[in-house]
């Protein structure tokens, strides 16, 4: 069995973490840079990734995720937030980002940026927001994978009051919305009610189909 799949195997969504233990920041950097290199849609990157080590900020947020241990004793708490519209401003950015990195424009790329800025910015706030969120997901999913990786605990979280992080944040002075929390750190030797249990996945009987 190769070491990816020995590793994504060890990982669980952590219950409780060993708030001694802090995570190298060279590992916090590798696991942010697998962020930043992720897939997303267009190419846009429609979100961003804050790193919140401030004890009173995370003792702030805690309450509005429902006292969950993990905001305050992990070791760095990750905030995926995503665009809260598409705005012809951050598509033209992306596009403008891509022909001075690569110095040249290509006709085809110059086309796909003119359907996009005649789709996106037209359609509803709400409806680009969720689009973005989406774009999220993807880049939590790398981030939960190079953690484990460098065996580097993880949690996933969805289960928190936006609204009052996007508060906390001052995430709306930025046209961002939060979408999920992540916590980084190293379980507790003790305490953590499902870090002995084993692994359930359906078989890949049941979970894979290969059309040929």
């Amino acid at each position: 069995m190769s070491s990816l799949i020995n590793n994504l195997e060890w990982r669980y969504a952590t219950k409780k973490y060993d708030p001694s233990k802090v995570v190298a920041q060279d590992k916090v950097d590798l696991i942010l840079e697998a962020i930043r290199l992720s897939a997303s849609s267009s190419g846009l990157q429609p979100y961003e990734v804050l790193v919140v080590t401030n004890n009173a900020v995370r003792e702030q947020i805690k309450p509005h995720a429902w006292n969950q241990s993990q905001i305050t004793d992990c070791s760095h708490l990750l905030v995926f937030a995503a665009w809260d519209n598409y705005t012809a401003e951050r598509i033209n950015q992306m596009f403008d980002l891509t022909n001075d990195i690569r110095g040249f424009k290509n006709e085809g790329w110059e086309n796909y940026r003119n359907q996009l800025l005649n789709t996106y910015p037209p359609r509803d706030a709400e409806t680009n927001y969720q689009h973005a969120a989406r774009q999220a997901y993807i880049g939590l999913g790398s981030a939960l994978i190079a953690a484990a990786e460098l065996k580097v605990d993880s949690t996933p979280i969805e289960g928190f009051d936006p609204a009052k992080v996007d508060e906390i944040l001052n995430l709306q002075e930025k046209g961002l919305r939060s979408v999920l929390l992540m916590p980084l750190g190293y379980r507790a030797d003790d305490g953590d009610w499902l870090v002995n249990l084993t692994k359930v996945r359906r078989s890949r009987e049941q979970f894979i189909t290969e059309v040929n």
